[in-house]
């Protein structure tokens, strides 16, 4: 019965089968296996075939790839990956900017920044500054168009180079509030304001004008002005010329490593000329004076340099150039390029002088780059780079950064790709560090806004100097648990932890905390991939005193800091956040490293000198007196002039013990050791009292 029935329902499967099939292979009426088999070929072929796409329908769907519409979709390449450092990369464009503009205009910059919390994970950014302002007609494309701007084919150091930052921190407020841009530029007191709300059309790269009917708006000069300000809700600071831009975005504002306040206060260090007015989400306000009244030298602008320049591009600009002789194109488009060098080129490349730069083939345009590299011409010049000098290095980081000994040293400028560039180095030892001067209610609040998962985790990434060894001598010297979570901690759990910052000794534990800049200014993210952090890592400090694990940062209360001023910096990416490892730029960071490696050596050797003879001193005044009462009756001399002789055969055997410094680390007596330019000292008892809190 049983087989009966598995055989009537295969018998209606099949059944099924031979019926279905027919229909799919258009009433083909084969046998069961063969029908199956055409019918999904059939199948499978007509599916390819309908995916299949054709030249004529690709070509359909090409076309252009506005510029803006690639960083919507790549906004991470700019700097915009996550809210935190979207917010420090809105008001580190701004600030660029700012500077930029003033030190080209010869004026002192004077920066307010102001950040306001409108909403949850919203906030506005207003910066502002006295420069000269831009004009109306320019103020739409500036702030409203990617790859616009006036640096980027101008050989001289600037802070900006790609015409994208601010503009591109406009478009990203745009697209997570909805709220366009708001600027107001001032010319001259006597012209009025100009007032422009502006968004990015971004499938078109192109400005959008929103208030005055697509034009702006001009606030006027005077009482009229001051009405217009408070019936808009304009903000301004009352200054005769200059310019404020305000973006409202969603941001996450957070204090320690990588925050505003730490990229504001490195902007001090590297520009001790500026004058800053910051205002914090909340409520705070901080004025940071200029510790200078000079403005850095003008950078000049200069031609190429013909090492520099490749095949390709020499190619362009001969076709590029009219109507001029082969000799009138080098010495008029290169620099360090003069005629008897540019006959020496043409010689080498089997060319006339007198040849006509059009009718020049590839052929020719090879040798002629053939030749270029084979000459022998002479390094641009060094006059379109602005360094910040010794002085105002060691100013800088002094008035920042608390310590005892500060050294500096400035390589001379250097060329990599015919590029003029130049390494600073700074460097300051001992001190407190930032972890031991944080306040409890500070403590608080980093805690609160931190998004580490352990504690461990905090202090590594929210103080400067505590790396992993560290972290783990505070946690167990608080007694806390190594996965506990900061956001969890209890009151007596954070005195505990507050108690352990504040008592325990890192000097041997700590990292040293590298800062990097280029032309001035702060790099905070990506230190693992650029050259300054692998070029620091690669010198071995050992030999100056340092404590350093192979392929590590050495420990010890150090702060350095490294400068590039180039007329163009080799960036890794377009966020603008490490430095490309190239040979000769690391090259000149290592000898400018161990320039201010050696001062630090002598110092340290001189500090432990000091010290070894100081006990030894404490040695002989501990057994000097029941010498000489020992030596006295055996030989019946007198006790205290005895005694007096031999504390001063004591003190000239360890005189070392009482060398002494002035400030600038020059030996006060003849016979000490001088440790050259570049080096400030800080009486201890003197800075104890002046030593900056962290808030």
């Amino acid at each position: 019965m049983a087989k009966a029935t598995r055989k009537s329902q295969s018998s209606r499967l099949a059944g099924k089968r031979t019926a279905t099939k027919p229909q799919a292979t258009g009433g083909n009426h084969r046998d069961n296996g063969a029908s199956g088999g055409s019918s999904r070929a059939s199948s499978n072929g007509a599916t390819r075939r309908k995916r299949r796409a054709t030249a004529e329908s690709m070509a359909a769907r090409q076309r252009d790839i506005s510029v803006s519409e690639f960083f919507v979709k790549n906004r991470h390449l700019l700097g915009f990956d996550n809210p935190r450092k979207a917010l420090l990369t809105t008001i580190k464009e701004a600030v660029d900017n700012a500077l930029d503009a003033c030190e080209e205009a010869g004026i002192l910059p004077e920066i307010w920044v102001h950040i306001e919390p409108t909403g949850e994970n919203r906030y506005r950014v207003a910066v502002q500054d006295n420069g000269p302002g831009i004009l109306r007609k320019q103020i739409p494309n500036i702030f409203g168009k990617l790859l616009y701007g006036s640096k980027f084919h101008r050989l001289r150091m600037s802070r900006g180079q790609q015409g994208i930052g601010i503009s591109a921190a406009g478009m990203y407020g745009l697209l997570t509030t909805g709220k366009p841009v708001k600027i107001v530029s001032k010319v001259s007191k006597r012209k009025p304001a100009h007032y422009y709300e502006i968004q990015i059309d971004t499938k078109k790269n192109r400005p959008e004008i929103l208030n005055g009917r697509g034009e702006g708006v001009d606030i006027p000069v005077g009482e009229k002005g001051e009405r217009f300000i408070e019936k808009h809700g304009v903000q301004w600071e009352r200054v005769d010329h200059g310019t404020r831009v305000t973006i409202e975005l969603e941001a996450r504002y957070q204090r320690g490593r990588g925050s505003v306040d730490e990229y504001l206060e490195q902007t001090l260090i590297a520009n001790p000329h500026v004058t800053l007015h910051y205002h914090d989400p909340d409520g705070n306000v901080r004025d940071y004076p200029r510790a200078t009244e000079v403005l850095p030298a003008e950078p000049k602008e200069i031609k190429p340099h013909p090492y520099g320049v490749e095949l390709g591009l020499l190619v362009s600009m001969l076709k590029e150039s009219r109507g001029m002789t082969l000799s009138q194109f080098l010495t008029g488009s290169f620099s360090r390029v003069s005629p008897a060098v540019a006959r020496r080129i043409c010689e080498a490349a089997g060319l006339s002088t007198r040849a006509n730069t059009t009718r020049i083939s590839r052929h020719e345009a090879d040798s002629l780059y053939q030749a270029i590299q084979q000459t022998r011409i002479s390094a641009p010049a060094t006059d379109c780079i602005s360094p910040i000098g010794e002085e105002l290095l060691l100013k800088g980081l002094h008035k920042i950064v608390p310590g005892e000994f500060y050294a500096a040293a400035t390589r001379p400028p250097a060329v990599y790709r015919g590029n003029p560039f130049q390494i600073e180095v700074a460097l300051a030892y001992g001190g407190q560090t930032a972890a031991r001067r944080v306040r409890r209610e500070a403590l608080v609040e980093l805690l609160a806004e931190s998004d580490a998962r352990t504690l461990r985790q905090f202090l590594m990434t929210t103080f400067n100097g505590i790396g992993a060894d560290a972290a783990m001598r505070i946690v167990k010297q608080s007694g806390l648990g190594t996965r506990k979570s900061p956001a969890k901690l209890k009151p007596k759990e954070i005195d505990a932890l507050h108690d352990a910052l504040q008592n325990l000794s890192l000097d041997d534990n700590q990292s040293m905390t590298v800062l990097r800049f280029a032309n001035r200014v702060p790099l905070l993210f990506q230190p693992g991939g650029c050259a300054i952090t692998q070029t620091v890592m690669s010198t071995n400090w050992r030999s100056y005193g340092l404590s350093q694990s192979r392929g590590q940062l050495p420990s010890g209360p150090v702060t350095l800091m490294v400068h590039l001023a180039s007329v163009w910096v080799p960036f890794t990416s377009e966020s603008k956040e490490a430095i490309a490892a190239y040979p000769e730029i690391q090259k000149e960071m290592r000898l400018a490293l161990q320039s201010v490696g050696r001062k630090l050596g002598m110092y340290l050797r001189r500090r432990q000198r000091v010290r070894q003879q100081g006990e030894r001193r404490n040695v002989f005044m501990r057994y000097l007196r029941e010498v000489a009462t020992a030596v006295s009756t055996i030989n019946d001399v007198d006790r205290d002039e005895l005694y007096d002789k031999l504390l001063e055969v004591a003190k000239r055997r360890t005189a070392e013990a009482d060398m002494k410094l002035d400030r600038n680390g020059r030996p006060i007596e003849e016979d000490a050791e001088d440790f050259g330019d570049g080096v400030l000292i800080v009486d201890d008892a003197a800075e104890d009292a002046t030593l900056p809190v962290t808030e």
